[in-house]
C-alpha cells in the first residue's frame, strides 16, 4: 500500500459535502489538506479544524487554480488531489419553446469538466517534478469525481450529465498520460448520496430518493465516499478506472 502521510493533499470543493469528508478523512490519513472552495467562511472553518490552510479558488480560471496549488506547496508538497468541486443546474433542452441558455450550459461545463481539468493537470505538473516514493516510483494521485448522470442522465440533467460524461472520458488517457510519471488517476460516479443540495429537502423527499436505491435503500453518506477515495489514494493497483459508488442504481429518466 502507498504511503502518503506528510505530503500534501488538495480537496476542491472542500468547504462541504463529499469534498468536507474527504478533506477530513485524508487529515486522518496523516496529509496536509488544502481546501479550495469559493466558501471563504466553511472553507476557513473546515481547514481550521483539520490543521491545513483554505484557497479561494475558482476551479474553472486556471490563473485561480495556479495560485492556489502555489499557496498549497507551501504546507507540503502536492501528492494528492481530490476533484469535488461542481454545480448542478437543472435545465431541459427545450423549455416552454425556449432552447437552453447557453451560458448555463457553458457554466456548467467550465466548472465540472474544465475545474477538473485545470486542478489535474495542473496539480500533475507538480506531482511529477517531485521526487518518486516507494518501490514502484509513485509521485501521486488524482482522483476525479463524475456522477452516475454520467450514464443515466435524466431530463433536465443535459449540462451536468455532459460535464460529468467529460470527465469519465479523460480519466483512462489522463492515466496513461501520467502512467510513465508515476501518477494514477481514478474516478468516482457517486449515485444518490446525501449533499447539501439534498439536505435542503423534506425529510419525506429524502427518504423517497434513497428508496430507489436497491441496496442499501437509502441516501450515501460522504463518509462512505471518502473512503472510497482513501483507498484509491493508498491502493497502488487502482489507475484509469472508472468507479461507480451507487448501491446498483440506475437512474430513471426523471
Amino acid at each position: 500500500m502507498q504511503e502518503w502521510s506528510g505530503a500534501g493533499a488538495v480537496v476542491t470543493g472542500g468547504a462541504s459535502g463529499l469534498g468536507a469528508a474527504t478533506a477530513r478523512a485524508l487529515a486522518g490519513m496523516g496529509l496536509k489538506v488544502a481546501i479550495f472552495d469559493l466558501n471563504a467562511d466553511a472553507g476557513e472553518a473546515r481547514a481550521r479544524d483539520l490543521g491545513g490552510i483554505f484557497c479561494k479558488v475558482d476551479v474553472g480560471d486556471p490563473a485561480s487554480v495556479a495560485a492556489g496549488l502555489d499557496r498549497a506547496a507551501e504546507l507540503a508538497p502536492v501528492r494528492v488531489l481530490v476533484n469535488c468541486a461542481g454545480i448542478g443546474p437543472a435545465a431541459k433542452t427545450v423549455s416552454r419553446g425556449a432552447a437552453h441558455d447557453p451560458a448555463l450550459f457553458e457554466k456548467t461545463i467550465r466548472v465540472n469538466l474544465l475545474g477538473s481539468f485545470n486542478c489535474a493537470s495542473q496539480a500533475a505538473a507538480r506531482m511529477v517534478a517531485q521526487d518518486p516514493v516507494g518501490d514502484d516510483g509513485a509521485r501521486g494521485v488524482i482522483v476525479n469525481t463524475a456522477s452516475v448522470a454520467a450514464y443515466d442522465g435524466q431530463i433536465g440533467q443535459i449540462a451536468y450529465a455532459a460535464s460529468k460524461g467529460g470527465i469519465v472520458g479523460m480519466t483512462l488517457p489522463m492515466a496513461r498520460d501520467l502512467a510513465d510519471k508515476g501518477v494514477r488517476v481514478c474516478t468516482i460516479a457517486p449515485g444518490l448520496f446525501l449533499t447539501p443540495l439534498l439536505q435542503g429537502l423534506p425529510e419525506d423527499v429524502q427518504q423517497s430518493l434513497g428508496a430507489q436505491v436497491p441496496f442499501p435503500s437509502r441516501l450515501g453518506a460522504p463518509e462512505e465516499y471518502a473512503a472510497l477515495v482513501g483507498q484509491i489514494v493508498t491502493n497502488p493497483m487502482l489507475n484509469g478506472e472508472v468507479i461507480r459508488l451507487d448501491g446498483a442504481i440506475r437512474m430513471a429518466p426523471r
